[in-house]
């Protein structure tokens, strides 16, 4: 997931002033919140919520392709 800087903020900036956290989102559609300087949550637009977690189709079929590239052998071993 690529994240865009100037969506972060700091755990306790978030605290002190929520409101900020939601025109983030507003102007960029998701807030990233630092704890430790590391990111840690993840705010999104309630409405992109269904399309975020539906990978796509071109997604799945490149994480399909390179398990099996990985697991050739485990799979050769398996179909005797």
């Amino acid at each position: 997931m690529t994240v865009d800087t100037n969506t972060m903020i700091s755990i306790t900036e978030a605290n002190q002033n929520f409101s900020k956290v939601t025109k983030l989102v507003d102007k960029h559609g998701t807030a990233v919140i630092l704890k430790n300087n590391t990111p840690r949550y993840l705010v999104i637009d309630f409405s992109k919520a269904d399309k975020e977690k539906v990978a796509s189709m071109d997604d799945l079929l490149s994480v399909s392709e390179q398990l099996l590239k990985q697991n050739m052998e485990a799979y050769e071993v398996l179909a005797k």
